[in-house]
C-alpha cells in the first residue's frame, strides 16, 4: 500500500532534520528517506526544496512564537523583557536548525503572504512586551529592532563559537539586557521631562 504524506508531514520531517543536523544538511533525497518513500513522491506535494524551506521558516516562527507568547504571559515590563529574551536564547539553543532557518531564508520569500504574516505575529510578541514602557509608534519601532538585535546578535556569537573566555555566558547575557533594559528605562524618563 502506497504511504499516504501530506505537505505537513513533509515540512516537520525537514525541521526535524534541520534541529538534529543542521540546515546545510536539509534536502529533498534525506527528506524522502525519513518519511521512506522515494524523492520523486515529493513533487506530488511540493515544488521543491526551496518550496520546503518557505514552509519550513513558517513553521518555524509559529513555533518561536508560541514559545515567546507562553514566556511573556502574566510578566510585565522588566520581568517580561527577560523572560522573552531567555526563552529566545533557549530556543536558538534547543532548535538550532529553526533558529536559522528563520535567520537565513526568510528574506528569500518575503513576497510569500503566509510567510510575512508567520514573522509579523512572532514580531508582534515583542511588541506587546515592550508595549508595556512608554514607548509609542517610531520609539517602540525602535526598540523593538533594539531587543531584536540584541537577542540575535548574542545567539548568533554563541552559536558561532565567539565567547571562548570562561566567563559565564548566561551571566553576560543578564548583563547585556540589564543594561537594555536601563537604556529604555531611561528613554521613557527622558520624555517625561521634555514633555
Amino acid at each position: 500500500m502506497r504511504r499516504q504524506i501530506t505537505v505537513a508531514e513533509i515540512t516537520e520531517t525537514a525541521v526535524r532534520l534541520a534541529d538534529e543536523q543542521g540546515l546545510d544538511q536539509v534536502n529533498l533525497s534525506r527528506i524522502a528517506e525519513r518519511l521512506g518513500i522515494k524523492k520523486q513522491s515529493l513533487y506530488n506535494h511540493i515544488e521543491g526544496l526551496e518550496d520546503v524551506k518557505c514552509s519550513m521558516v513558517i513553521y518555524a516562527c509559529g513555533q518561536l512564537r508560541t514559545v515567546l507568547t507562553e514566556a511573556a504571559v502574566g510578566q510585565s515590563r522588566e520581568n517580561a523583557v527577560f523572560s522573552v529574551a531567555y526563552a529566545y536564547r533557549k530556543f536558538a539553543h534547543e532548535h538550532s536548525g529553526q533558529y536559522q532557518v528563520i535567520m537565513t531564508e526568510s528574506w528569500k520569500y518575503k513576497k510569500d503572504e503566509k510567510l510575512k504574516f508567520a514573522i509579523h505575529l512572532f514580531m508582534q510578541v515583542i511588541r506587546k512586551v515592550l508595549s508595556q514602557y512608554d514607548l509609542h509608534d517610531i520609539e517602540l519601532t525602535h526598540a523593538v529592532r533594539g531587543l531584536r538585535s540584541m537577542m540575535h546578535g548574542f545567539v548568533s556569537l554563541e552559536a558561532s563559537g565567539w565567547f571562548q573566555n570562561p566567563t559565564d555566558t548566561s551571566e553576560s547575557y543578564q548583563q547585556l539586557i540589564k543594561t537594555y533594559i536601563s537604556g529604555v528605562e531611561a528613554w521613557e524618563i527622558q520624555k517625561k521631562y521634555e514633555e
